[in-house]
């Protein structure tokens, strides 16, 4: 039998051993693999670690933020880097930027002080010190949006209903009748006065230290509530909240939930409805199914459709003052015209008809917008495409192996790759200038909205200045409401036209339309009689070709043509 030379001996054991440490190298990475992605599987599955007991009366962020600190991290971004309270740092005047919007707002306290929107951090401490607040009388309603307040609604709700209240039964249940019976009882008090017992409405951390974000000052910089100086006696101890966990989340399981009574009742009325929904699948599907019970979005709806309720629970159009318990208009509908109908099929408990304020210069009964963004999303192509708010204003992100929402809720413009780009291809730049061309179109239409609005007004004071009475210019005023109506509804929702383009020129076109019939009719009613006009001369019709004398027959050639006629056009 013939041997291999040594030297070939030497290189087949140094293959083995390479294949041999190859092997193991490629086993140690497999394994490291497998227990990587086992690993990032159950991180994904269990991405939050309970480390503090949350409940129903949990409004306090703090302890949530112990078992979500992603989630809480965010929600304090809303902030900016750092809380800006204070008179020195609030955000710019739209009175200052767009001084029509005095006119709009003439006699109702947005012509008083009216700003610039800032993050979710600073919805209660702006509202606090807004002179809205501080120097006109506010109903508590305003609180139903711009702070924690479903245990004080559960706290005054089971008073009321006799049932017993205390720690222990308030963090027990939801009990959405007793949080409906309290935004009843405490819708048309006296703003002060509520914000005064959501301060002393337990918080679930007992001597605990200041709040996350400051609060505001009693009776703001002023030192007022409604123009009078606040009382020595006020209660200025306690803790109030902006809108935090427990407004958006059940404490025990994380689901998205929907707890603001005003949308729980407009919901409702909207499903029970016959307009169209298409952009709600599970309202066509409750309708389908025989309407049985009352729509509960919170069991019926899709989580997609919960992405935008938790929004549309505040970023909407209501009533929100002390005659009426704060009400959503959508019973006909979430178009602009059908809540217009809505309100002017309304009436307060007294039996007047409904109407926000009376204009100070006119005295016409107009309707005041607040802040219609689920509306005009609703009439929107992303609506129909089934793209939720969330997904926009707080779109997915990743953190380790866990997907999570972004809480840092704000424009997409600060982040157009992970709110445009998953469903748009285009560049950062291409997508930027689409949606400020739609934004700055929108704000031209709304400029000439204004100026129309401005001249109708200087019309109406003039016929009254002539000594037209109301009856005369009943028409005009009529005109008038659904003029500013229109040009409310897109000046205060703050999507700036993006969230329905097309539906917002519309509207505008349409209070342009309203406020020009207005300003005309007004000039009639102020001037005289019309002069007769069968006297005044007209043009007669010319054609291309100067007329020539005809005569009888056609004889020989035609004549050189002469000089023009006078008033007749040169071939």
């Amino acid at each position: 039998m013939r041997m291999l030379p040594h030297r070939s001996r030497r290189g087949a054991a140094a293959v083995l051993v390479l294949a041999f440490v190859a092997a193991a190298v490629a086993t140690v990475l497999v394994a490291w693999v497998l227990i990587t992605m086992f690993g990032r599987k159950q991180e994904a599955r269990a991405p939050y670690v309970r480390v503090a007991e949350v409940s129903e009366i949990s409004t306090d962020p703090v302890p949530w933020g112990l078992n979500w600190p992603h989630q809480f991290d965010g929600w304090k971004s809303t902030a900016g880097d750092k809380f800006y309270g204070g008179s020195n740092a609030m955000p710019e005047s739209k009175l200052e930027k767009q001084p029509w919007l005095k006119r709009l707002y003439a006699g109702y306290a947005f012509s008083i002080d009216y700003r610039e929107a800032r993050g979710h951090a600073y919805m209660l401490y702006d509202q606090g010190v807004t002179q809205r607040v501080t120097k006109k009388p506010q109903a508590g309603a305003c609180l139903h949006c711009h702070g924690s307040t479903t245990v004080l609604y559960r706290r005054v709700g089971l008073e009321a209903m006799g049932e017993p209240v205390n720690e222990e039964t308030l963090a027990e249940e939801f009990n959405m009748e007793a949080v409906q019976r309290g935004f009843e009882e405490l819708s048309p008090m006296p703003y002060d006065e509520v914000l005064a017992m959501l301060k002393r409405t337990p918080d679930g951390t007992p001597g605990e230290g200041a709040p996350v974000f400051p609060q505001p000052p009693p009776g703001g910089f002023e030192g007022e509530f409604a123009g009078e100086q606040v009382p020595e006696d006020h209660p200025a101890v306690g803790e109030a909240h902006p809108v935090t966990c427990i407004d958006c989340h059940d404490p025990q399981t994380m689901a998205i939930r929907v707890t603001r009574p005003g949308f729980i009742n407009g919901i409702a009325a909207l499903a029970e409805g016959d307009s169209p929904a298409p952009h709600l699948p599970s309202i066509q599907k409750w309708r389908d199914a025989g309407r049985e019970g009352d729509y509960d979005p919170n069991a019926h709806a899709s989580r997609q459709e919960m992405r935008s309720f938790v929004c549309g629970q505040c970023h909407v159009e209501y009533y929100c003052a002390d005659k009426m318990t704060l009400t959503f208009p959508w019973r006909n509908g979430l178009r602009m015209e059908d809540e217009q109908r809505f309100w002017e099929e309304t009436e307060f408990p007294g039996g007047e008809p409904f109407y926000d304020y009376k204009h100070a210069e006119t005295g016409a009964m107009v309707y005041k917008a607040q802040h219609p963004e689920f509306e005009l999303w609703s009439q929107g192509v992303h609506a129909r495409s089934g793209v939720s708010c969330s997904d926009c204003h707080m779109p997915y992100e990743r953190v380790g192996a866990a997907k999570v929402s972004s809480h840092d809720v704000r424009s997409p413009l600060e982040n157009l790759n992970a709110a445009c780009q998953n469903c748009h291809p285009q560049s950062e730049g291409e997508l930027r200038e689409r949606i400020e061309t739609i934004q700055s179109k929108n704000l031209a239409l709304l400029d000439r909205a204004a100026n129309a609005m401005t001249d109708m007004l200087d019309a109406i004071r003039e016929a009254q200045a002539s000594g037209a009475d109301e009856q005369a210019l009943r028409d005009v005023l009529d005109l008038q409401t659904k003029s500013m109506w229109r040009l409310d509804y897109i000046s205060s929702e703050n999507s700036r036209g993006f969230h329905a383009d097309q539906e917002a020129a519309r509207i505008l076109a349409e209070s342009i339309d309203y406020s020009r019939q207005a300003q005309a009719m007004a000039l009639r009613v102020r001037a005289p009689d019309p002069p007769a006009l069968e006297e005044l001369p007209e043009e007669p019709v010319e054609g291309v070709t100067p007329e020539r004398p005809r005569s009888g027959r056609a004889a020989g050639p035609s004549p050189p043509p002469g000089p023009p006629q006078a008033g007749a056009p040169e071939a």
